[in-house]
């Protein structure tokens, strides 16, 4: 997409260098508001924290934001060149960035809120915005800060600024998970039917693709039939939506790594993805299309039913465990591979293999995608909507199928711990001593969120192969397939899981030698599995040439 039109309003096209202009003189006006602020604040509030806060600091800040907003407007040729040019190392580089920054915050926000209020006078006290510091305690304990850097550490001290932070990270993150997956979904489809995928929209490989299609569907016109459900057919994409992304409040991402620590939060997120389903209902009923009632009832049939099946296989985990806490059962997994609860029994190694299955027809996903149904239904329990809307049961899709997928990583496969051994980081701590680049050693090659999002990148790529290699089945076939087969499976392996447990807690010698033995076997034959993958996928990259079609040619840049 080199352009677009908006056709009902052509005669507005304002250039960018107004728009650059307008930008610049907002900046300007609020370091004028800024500085009348500064005074008020001094003045009228006698220098009061939080009137600094919102008339001062606030101002700048989205001054430095504007400005920001028009640099880019003014520089944005050379920057397109640098980015078809250098694509995948600014890609890298704002990974590696990303992280850092994630990492240095949480490092930050503990060393305000527990050293520094240590040495507060009296931790007892608690001052505006429940913080236990006031601005001249910090100053004094920050003497060798400027001060307008203490001002800016004052407020992370309040739990509610470090709520504010961690849900615009999260906000960031559930934005940013359906937009690549959107691409890389394309490129793997792309790929499996032997052509290149988005070439163009971005220069390498496409990568702003989703960026012009998000900017296409914001555009469109947002069309509601006339018989419809007016209010029941605009709310209806916000059910979908809401519920995926607040389960990422509950997600943890490693210790420390969470918006809300629950003790339930496996009870909590599969209710919020159980929410899912009255928004299919409610769009697919409101739309006054057969078609769409039609996948919305496909989808109360298969949702419902596949929720017993799935929640039986999280279950055998939590029997596994103990526990419903999910920083819990992922700590438990921290002694390296073969201490991951896929491997501690048969029984929760073929329970991962049942949760995946079912999770697929819990979101959605082929070969249980008979909602949709492009092949017989139009489009489905969507096919009414058009523009922004339609956009956000698909952002809602992308964003539940990586909530299921940490599911499967967390009660699983070690959570945010990689194959090694935990303790093994510790040690690297213990001689590198307690600083940030021992920290970071251990995030990266031991335990971090790094891991359980490359973890996640794996599911979702075979969610991703499975939809574009195995055909659709039939809505008896879908039924038949949970109440005929996984629903006794879940059972049986419900039963074995518990029994085994009750057998290994026992004091006999010989059961525990036996259960070392079978966690032996099962770990080595994951391994087996899990390097089976990037074997296959060398060899297909090594013979790419032999595959049939001429796209797979080097005919574009960076193919």
């Amino acid at each position: 997409m080199t352009q677009f039109y908006v056709p009902w309003i052509p005669q507005y096209r304002p250039s960018a260098s107004s728009v650059a202009a307008k930008a610049l003189a907002v900046a300007v006006a609020l370091l004028v508001v800024a500085v009348v602020g500064w005074w008020t604040s001094q003045s009228m509030f006698g220098g009061h924290p939080a009137a600094v806060l919102f008339l001062v600091v606030g101002p700048v800040l989205t001054a430095i934001g504007a400005a920001k907003v028009a640099l880019v407007i003014k520089t944005w040729r050379r920057c397109g060149e640098l980015l078809f040019r250098h694509a995948f190392f600014i890609l890298i580089g704002a990974v590696v960035t990303t992280c850092a920054g994630v990492f240095g915050g949480n490092l930050l926000f503990q060393w305000v809120s527990v050293d520094l209020v240590a040495l507060a006078d009296d931790p007892a006290l608690v001052t505006w915005f429940d913080g236990p510091l006031t601005l001249g305690e910090m100053t004094g304990a920050l003497s060798w800060c400027p001060g307008w850097v203490v001002l800016l550490l004052w407020p992370i001290q309040f739990p509610l600024f470090r709520d504010v932070v961690a849900m615009g990270v999260l906000v960031g993150f559930f934005n940013l998970v359906p937009a690549y997956t959107i691409w890389w979904e394309r490129k793997v489809a792309g790929r499996i039917q032997s052509r290149l995928g988005p070439m163009r929209v971005g220069g390498w490989h496409g990568w702003a693709q989703s960026v012009a299609d998000a900017i296409k569907l914001v555009l469109k016109e947002d069309l509601i039939p006339k018989d419809a459900d007016a209010p029941l057919f605009r709310i209806a994409p916000y059910f979908a939506l809401v519920p995926s992304a607040a389960a990422f409040m509950a997600l943890p991402f490693g210790v420390g790594y969470v918006f809300r620590e629950l003790d339930v939060a496996l009870v909590v997120i599969l209710a919020l993805l159980g929410i899912e389903v009255l928004s299919v209902i409610l769009a697919g009923w409101a739309s006054n299309n057969k078609w769409s009632i039609y996948g919305a009832m496909r989808e109360a049939c298969q949702m419902v039913s596949y929720e017993i099946p799935m929640s039986m296989g999280l279950l055998v985990a939590v029997v596994c465990a103990g526990t419903l806490s999910l920083t819990q059962i992922g700590e438990m997994q921290s002694g390296g591979w073969y201490s991951w609860l896929a491997f501690s029994n048969p029984f929760a190694f073929v329970a991962l293999v049942l949760y995946f299955v079912a999770s697929l027809a819990s979101v959605k996903r082929a070969p249980f995608d008979l909602p949709e149904a492009e092949s017989e239904l139009v489009g489905g329990f969507h096919t009414e909507y058009s523009g922004f809307r339609w956009s956000l049961f698909f952002f809602a899709e992308y964003a539940a199928m990586f909530v299921v997928s940490a599911l499967a990583v967390i009660l699983f496969l070690g959570a945010w711990h990689s194959p090694l051994p935990a303790s093994w980081g510790q040690g690297v701590i213990a001689i590198l001593g307690d600083n940030l680049m021992s920290r970071a050693v251990n995030g990266v090659l031991f335990s971090g969120p790094i891991w359980l999002i490359l973890k996640c990148m794996f599911f979702l790529y075979v969610q991703i192969w499975i939809r574009w290699t195995l055909p659709r089945i039939r809505i008896d076939q879908v039924l038949y397939a949970c109440m005929q087969v996984l629903l006794p499976l879940g059972m049986v392996l419900l039963l074995g899981t518990t029994l085994w447990v009750w057998a290994a807690t026992s004091d006999h010698a010989g059961w525990a030698m036996f259960d070392q033995i079978v966690t032996w076997i099962l770990g080595t034959a994951g391994a087996v599995f899990a390097m089976g993958f990037p074997a296959i996928a060398a060899y297909g990259f090594y013979h790419r040439r032999r595959m049939v079609g001429t796209l797979v040619i080097d005919v574009l840049p960076g193919s």
